[in-house]
């Protein structure tokens, strides 16, 4: 479909002009412009369809099998843990990550451990040179790795329908474009339309596809939101630059548990995985200092023990400050109220630092407790009792709330040797080899 419009055109350099002028700004002459008929093609809708197959009649629910062997393990077993036991066959997923954050790494990784699986690795930012020296650095030979070091999307699917591999890997889904389109590489139209794509292509050929996605400054995958709710998994690669480990967060699941957390180290060799991370966030803890606290987190549904740490000191300006790292800073605010209404500490005129060690951010309120405590310590200079955990969400009447999977909580603190916890008035059933302590306000949680 065709459409006439009307341009005028510089008789003198060519240059074009939605109308007409007396002076070129290209060129600078004086009444060369020309009224010529331009013709405009629309843009092609995405009407790609890489079945090989007429369309296919509806099927009854009743009808349809499903097999246990669809789903295929990585062995990695973070890796399957965040998944919910592996690789769905013809599931779509999309991988996120800041820059430089190991996302490429790992994905090599799995090609190393999956040894008999055939992956195509879509090269969109890496030249195969650069990519065998990550290999090689890891100690991937890479026989079954096949890489294209094409991004242009029609060429993509035709290599892939003809190699049908059981992992088809796009790094990354920002730089691949299709030349039916006049916008740039990355852009939303050529995002959403790559997607749409290589989405047909997984669910009816049955190639399992992962994209890597790049990420804005918040946080958030870049690119139309419309990509989340297209792709069937959305991971998350989390970490600080400054620190060795590496969280791989499920934020969305369509075959397993969603919210659930893997966590790497990495090394010189790459990523390696970490069975207990509780061993990993206390191994450098202090219990002789005021200010630093044990609570226990639950990241999807493993249970985790990190450091809280607090300073209170006296502040040199008429507004003291209140910073915290890893942690809600306005929920620091209110539990900092809470100590000074319902316990009698004061706060005015000191400064408040609050750190979870190793670089975590953390959301679970059942870590109020904890940092109430940490700070209560701080402020009366007397370290935290060694070996004592404390769990507990804490409300504005300073009373203490009861948290979810608190017996998965207590087995964790158990298994690491601490003697001591102290959390909120509840059922707990089972014999543990720690004492417990139960409370009902803050006030006698934090009680010396």
């Amino acid at each position: 479909m065709a459409k006439n419009k009307i341009q005028y055109e510089c008789s003198s350099c060519g240059h074009l002009s939605a109308k007409w002028l007396g002076l070129c700004p290209a060129c600078g002459e004086w009444h060369t412009f020309e009224e010529v008929m331009a013709v405009k093609e629309t843009a092609k809708r995405h009407k790609v369809d890489v079945s090989q197959t007429d369309s296919a009649d509806a099927v009854r629910l009743s009808d349809v099998t499903f097999s246990n062997e669809d789903r295929k393990s990585t062995n990695l077993q973070e890796l399957d843990r965040v998944l919910g036991g592996g690789l769905i066959k013809g599931s779509f997923l999309l991988l996120g990550g800041d820059p430089g954050i190991g996302k490429s790494t790992l994905m090599l990784q799995m090609a190393q451990k999956c040894s008999d699986w055939n992956i195509l690795y879509v090269a969109g930012e890496e030249s195969a040179s650069q990519i065998k020296q990550r290999a090689s650095r890891i100690g991937l030979k890479g026989d079954n790795l096949l890489i294209y070091s094409n991004t242009e999307i029609q060429s993509v699917i035709a290599q892939a329908r003809k190699i049908k591999p059981d992992l088809m890997i796009v790094d990354s889904i920002q730089t691949v474009f299709s030349s039916d389109l006049n916008s740039l590489p990355g852009s939303v139209q050529q995002i959403r339309e790559c997607s749409a794509m290589l989405q047909q292509i997984a669910k009816k050929e049955g190639i399992t596809t992962l994209m890597i996605g790049h990420v804005t400054k918040e946080g958030d995958i870049a690119g139309p939101r419309i990509l989340e709710h297209m792709v069937d998994t959305v991971l998350h690669f989390e970490g600080d630059q400054s620190q060795l480990h590496r969280l791989l967060r499920g934020v969305k699941n369509r075959f397993g548990p969603a919210h659930e957390v893997g966590v790497f180290e990495m090394r010189d060799t790459g990523l390696h995985e970490v069975v207990n991370p509780s061993d990993l966030f206390l191994s450098e803890m202090n219990s002789t200092v005021s200010g630093n606290c044990v609570t226990c987190i639950m990241e999807g549904s493993r249970p985790i023990l990190i450091e809280v740490q607090a300073l209170v000191t006296p502040s040199n300006y008429s507004t003291p400050q209140r910073t915290a790292s890893g942690f809600d800073q306005r929920r620091l605010q209110l539990l900092i109220a809470v100590l000074e209404k319902r316990v009698g500490l004061g706060f005015a005129g000191q400064d408040v630092y609050l750190n979870i060690a190793g670089g975590l951010k953390i959301s679970d309120t059942a870590a109020d407790l904890a940092v109430m405590s940490a700070l209560a310590s701080s402020i009366r200079d007397i370290p935290v009792e060694d070996k004592t955990l404390y769990v507990g969400e804490v409300g504005l009447g300073g009373e203490i709330r009861r948290v979810p999977f608190l017996i998965r909580r207590l087995q964790e603190a158990e298994k690491m040797g601490f003697k001591k916890a102290v959390l909120p008035n509840s059922e707990t059933t089972g014999s543990f080899k720690l004492t417990l302590q139960t409370a009902d306000t803050v006030s006698k949680a934090i009680r010396n």
